[in-house]
């Protein structure tokens, strides 16, 4: 869609009653629709001599709405911004919604009798398409598939007009210009009972669509409250597509099939734990995008997943770095689901070798502690590089130039900047810091004392009091409203591993002992004494540890990963003596290092 298009649209109306109108009227008219028989478009047609006519010109020049897929991203954009955040709405390209309608129903022995559901259909994307498979392969009419074959329900009745509309259009393009009956619903689908809808219901042969993206913390209260009815929601705090694994389930026959374009990171996360466990019990295949980027709007890391409801000991696994991928013969791997750790998070590349790799001695997660950095919420208040400094200030330009006590300020980095630095002092700033150090327990200084002993500095903040208020979106509770947003990894740290929270190389591990030195946005390894810190920074920066990390992190765009705790938490330590101890500190031949680590991991990557 262009971007004029969308700039109208945006600017037009987000009523949906309007928008409707407006849309309909620019398809109809592209496609030269000028006597229209059913009663629901006939209903939104806007007339010739109607005043909202000229609307409905404007709009056609800038473009026309041609095509289905047309139709389907319009009313995908016209979703405001904010519902989008709640309903996860987003436009699944055509050639995902063909793959997963032609998996699923060419596996179906009655394509006249099947029924197919969609629980979180939006505009109907995947109705239609599975409409269109089941005209094709039968011979049925659009009327009989929509009254027996296909069933829908979206949480936002406008979402279900839409479907109707669109699924009407689809028909009209072929001939058909009728009055249908729909089974489309308007409901939350985490308590929606498909029993009390359907008389005689045995299950689905097939349920297919795109959960909901929406994250934890931005789902609504009434859905918060459903996922305690879920198993697969038991761990963690699981986003919003989470329990469609589990209500499809519910809702499919024995032997039917769910497809999913869905996010990929249940694969290790902490809330992805349950449903691991849950989906263990089917015959499932993946197919998975990793990195690859397959909605253009949405910054997300996706998979299909078929999920036949019949029991398998193995999981088939694939991974495709293009949409063009999928009209190709997939290789897929079988691994065992013996193999698998529901717990952890599982593996699913190279398994054999990451499995020897975790096997190894203590995994890294039990051995060392990882941090997170500081949290204030507001870095752009606390942090800050001076612009000059004397005897007795550090100098601020935040609105205007703010002298700021050096007795109150403290040394920070932003370890995220390790992927390109290596040193501590190129990145080095100051933070405010309004806390002292008893027996190495933080405490926040008294507001008195504050006030009296760093007058400037207190004034500076009082200022920005408005802002700081406004973390946590208004409702945070602090210690005092000059506190820090979060108390994480204020503690003093001797001896410390920095490193960046995402890489798309092998990062630097940068040893530190300064115990005051806080830092930011990225990730440290905590150790006991400077030998470990020594030794794990040849161990994490070896061609072992980026290999594992490759294969069973979080991908990112553009060839990055994850090094955040749940993701390399797995990787075995191996027991160095006194001797390999004092090889590996004392070496620098990088070679020499990789081919060391991994004779003692009995794993060669020479030619990786």
């Amino acid at each position: 869609m262009n971007k004029e298009l969308q700039t109208y649209l945006k600017s037009y109306s987000y009523d949906p009653i309007k928008v409707n109108k407006l849309i309909v009227s620019n398809f109809l008219n592209a496609n030269s629709k000028d006597k229209v028989k059913g009663k629901l478009l006939s209903s939104l047609r806007i007339k010739k001599n109607s005043p909202d006519f000229k609307l409905v010109e404007e709009f056609s020049r800038i473009h026309t709405l041609r095509s289905i897929e047309d139709l389907i991203e319009a009313f995908e954009f016209v979703i405001s911004p904010q519902e989008k955040i709640v309903s996860g709405a987003v436009y699944t390209p055509e050639s995902i919604r063909d793959y997963i309608i032609t998996s699923t129903l060419s596996n179906t022995n009655d394509l006249t009798g099947v029924n197919l559901c969609d629980p979180a259909c939006g505009c109907a994307g995947f109705l239609y398409t599975a409409a269109k498979y089941l005209k094709q392969q039968t011979g049925r009419t659009y009327k009989q598939i929509y009254r027996d074959n296909i069933f829908g329900l979206d949480i936002q009745e406008y979402s279900i007009e839409r479907s109707k509309i669109l699924l009407s259009l689809a028909a009209l393009l072929e001939g058909e210009d009728v009055d249908f009956d729909f089974n489309l619903f308007t409901g939350n689908a985490l308590s929606f009972n498909w029993n009390e809808e359907i008389t005689g219901f045995e299950g689905f042969h097939v349920i297919a669509g795109n959960p909901p993206y929406v994250c934890s913390r931005n789902i609504d209260d009434e859905s918060k409250d459903l996922l305690q009815n879920w198993q697969v929601c038991s761990t963690g705090h699981p986003d919003l597509y989470i329990p469609f694994f589990e209500l499809g389930m519910t809702y499919l026959r024995p032997g039917g099939i769910l497809g999913y374009i869905t996010m990929n990171s249940f694969f290790k996360s902490i809330n992805g734990r349950a449903v691991r466990e849950y989906l263990a019990q089917f015959d499932n295949t993946i197919i998975d995008f990793g990195g690859y980027q397959v909605f253009n709007s949405k910054s997300t890391y996706t998979c299909i997943c078929f999920i036949q409801n019949r029991a398998s000991d193995t999981l088939n696994y694939a991974k495709l770095n293009s949409l063009e991928a999928l009209n190709e013969n997939i290789q897929f791997q079988t691994i065992s689901i013996e193999e698998l750790d529901h717990f952890n998070g599982w593996n699913l590349q190279e398994i054999e070798l990451l499995n020897r790799i975790e096997s190894v001695g203590t995994p890294l997660g039990d051995k060392f502690k990882t941090r997170n950095g500081i949290a204030t919420l507001k870095n752009n208040i606390y942090i800050f590089k001076p612009i000059e400094e004397d005897e007795n200030f550090y100098y601020l330009q935040n609105g205007h130039v703010y002298p700021i006590e050096r007795g109150i300020c403290t040394d920070i980095i932003n370890s995220n900047k390790f992927t390109k630095q290596s040193s501590v002092d190129a990145i080095r700033e100051k933070a405010i810091f309004p806390y002292r150090y008893v027996d190495n327990n933080v405490q926040l200084i008294d507001e008195q004392e504050f006030r009296d002993a760093y007058p400037m500095a207190y004034q500076y903040l009082r200022d920005k009091q408005k802002i700081l208020a406004d973390r946590d979106k208004g409702k945070g509770k602090y210690e005092k409203w000059y506190a820090y947003g979060r108390n994480q990894s204020l503690e003093k740290m001797p001896f410390k591993l920095f490193f960046p929270h995402i890489s798309s190389t092998s990062p630097n591990f940068v040893e530190n002992e300064e115990q005051n030195l806080l830092f930011y946005n990225g990730l440290a390894l905590v150790a006991k004494t400077r030998e470990e810190i020594q030794v794990m920074r040849k161990v994490l920066g070896s061609r072992l540890f980026w290999f594992y990390v490759t294969k069973s992190s979080k991908p990112y765009g553009s060839g990055y990963f994850s090094l955040s705790r749940n993701y390399i938490k797995g990787f075995g330590i191996y027991p160095f003596d006194k001797k390999e101890i004092a090889f590996l500190i004392k070496e620098k031949n990088q070679k020499k290092i990789n081919e060391f680590i991994e004779e003692r991991y009995k794993v060669d990557l020479s030619e990786n």
